[in-house]
């Protein structure tokens, strides 16, 4: 009984270790997008910008009339956003406060959740490999609030 505990228990890691180093090797390629995406922005590359997208990206924000108080779903597209990055994007930002965090909330298959948190923002992203390649294929974002 023993022996066939131990073989089980052999077995699960070694089907387990290709597991672990997919997800290793995903987790630099879907850094590295978010990266592109992020990086691009602060220094106006269309180029990199659009290596992170998919072409049919949605990026989302809701926003209150403050008159009203109704909400509404505003959208950028995969264009919208690299036009906005051929203009300049966000190559005005310092340096010095140009925000750059990434963190890699889950990883399942060929899906991943991401969190960006930039220097005005606050990105939420869906990322699908698609065609061996980590792209942003959702974005919900919120803005920080301003400091007074």
């Amino acid at each position: 009984m023993r022996t066939a505990i131990v073989i089980l228990f052999l077995v699960c890691i070694i089907f387990a270790a290709p597991l672990r180093a997919q997800t290793a090797a995903d987790s630099s390629t879907i850094r590295k997008a978010a990266l592109d995406y992020v990086e691009g922005w602060y220094e106006g590359n269309a180029e990199r910008m659009e290596r992170a997208l998919h072409p049919e990206l949605a990026k989302r924000i809701v926003r209150t009339d403050p008159a009203s108080g109704r909400s509404r779903l505003e959208q950028m597209s995969a264009m919208t956003l690299v036009l906005g990055v051929k203009r300049g994007g966000g190559k005005d930002t310092p340096v010095e406060q140009q925000q750059k965090d990434v963190f890699i909330l889950d990883i399942f298959q060929n899906t991943a959740s991401v969190k960006a948190i930039m220097s005005g923002w606050i990105d939420y992203m869906h990322m699908a490999k698609s065609n061996g390649e980590w792209k942003i294929v959702n974005v919900l974002w919120e803005l920080k609030p301003q400091k007074k």
